[in-house]
């Protein structure tokens, strides 16, 4: 069965399947093609950055190229660590793999990018984390730096690529760079509809890295995959995105982070919920508790009201081909106390202040989405020169 979607502004028209694009073969990532890649590591010195997604069928990436008699070296960890995931924004610390003894260097906390001393003796560094596609997901943004630090240090990098799970639609506003943060480093809208390897492909190829630098970068492609393959993730790439549902409603309700309102952080249905004491009782409430992945997580305690969105799967409000937000106007709309809907990283989250300025001024979502076409249309441009499949 298939479904036709577009958005408004028109960008892409994709098709997207419940069938592996047109075959029954199961999307395969970069690092699973062992094949392709083994010969331009073999005999060298190799650094990996990755976490718990790094994985080749059952066997972490880490593991299998030990015994293979590959040289890991080191191995740098993202934001939420290397094997075991911390909270968001957590600091990660440097240290030891337990199961392998190899040294960890932390990318998440006092150091975002890897050093010239991190780097001497290494030959190769392999980049294989499972990313959703959006721009304020920090896994690009940590590709970028280590993308910048190869090419500065003469270090060759491979991205073993993976599937995108919202790789089958671009929208969102174009990040304003005059506001970069680790949330919105490049000039890209909210969902870029590209894998890791293609963004890592725009970045060195639209000389985004810092002074225009160019690594020498090989990417591994998946495999059986194209945008059109609705691929559901084997493992969870963060501790708050625990399915395939909160993966879809990622992109349009993490604006809430940077309100007063909860994401249901804290219960066993994060980013499939929202909600908070001051909007009205519709029948529908939760309570967020301290809770692995979510030690301190806002409204800790507090009964919160709001909308429930963990059957959005079964009501086919996901997936969807474009940003919902109806969401944060409609709890904006609904929230006694306006002054303080709104906290300041919601400006941070997107990349400047026009959306909650839009928002304040009483625009309608087809408004605000109408604002989005001329950038749209400009990076649909530039992503089309970097894609890798259908």
């Amino acid at each position: 069965m298939k479904r036709i979607f577009t958005t408004i502004p028109i960008l892409i028209l994709i098709v997207f399947s419940t069938e592996c694009s047109g075959t029954k073969e199961i999307p395969l990532p970069g690092a699973y093609q062992i094949d392709q890649y083994k010969h331009l590591i073999a005999g060298k010195s190799i650094a990996i950055v990755a976490n718990q997604t790094s994985m080749t069928g059952k066997t972490h990436l880490v593991d299998t190229l030990l015994s293979m008699g590959i040289n890991v070296s080191s191995i740098f960890a993202p934001e939420h660590g290397f094997r075991d995931m911390a909270d968001a924004g957590d600091r990660i610390a440097d240290g030891k793999d337990a199961q392998t003894g190899v040294p960890i260097i932390s990318l998440y906390g006092g150091q975002l990018k890897p050093t010239p001393e991190n780097l001497k003796g290494i030959d190769v560094v392999i980049f294989d984390i499972q990313d959703v596609g959006v721009r304020f997901y920090t896994y690009g943004s940590t590709l970028h730096y280590v993308l910048e630090a190869c090419a500065e240090n003469n270090v060759e990098c491979i991205v073993l690529d993976r599937p995108n799970p919202n790789g089958f639609y671009v929208d969102g506003s174009i990040a304003d760079t005059a506001y970069r943060s680790f949330v919105g480093m490049h000039p890209v809208p909210v969902v870029h509809g590209m894998t890791i390897g293609e963004y890592a492909r725009m970045l060195n190829g639209e000389g985004w890295l810092r002074n225009g630098v160019k690594c020498r970068l090989t990417v591994i492609k998946c495999k059986n995959y194209t945008h059109k393959t609705a691929y559901e993730l084997p493992v969870k790439p963060s501790p708050n995105l625990p399915n395939q549902t909160s993966i879809y409603l990622y992109p349009s309700i993490c604006f809430f982070e940077g309100t007063n309102i909860s994401l249901g952080r804290g219960t066993p249905f994060p980013f499939q919920v929202y909600g908070s004491p001051k909007l009205p009782d519709t029948g529908f409430s939760f309570i967020p508790e301290s809770v692995p992945g979510a030690k301190n997580p806002p409204l800790l305690g507090v009964k919160c009201y709001g909308v429930d969105l963990r059957n959005a799967i079964a009501e086919k409000i996901v997936p969807s081909p474009k940003l919902n937000l109806e969401w944060v106007i409609n709890a904006y709309n609904a929230y006694p106390d306006k002054d303080n809907f709104f906290i300041p990283y919601f400006d941070v989250l997107a990349s400047g202040p026009t959306l909650r300025e839009q928002i304040l001024k009483g625009m309608s979502a087809e408004e605000i989405r109408y604002s989005w076409k001329e950038g749209l249309e400009k990076f649909g441009k530039i992503r089309a020169k970097y894609m890798l499949y259908e």
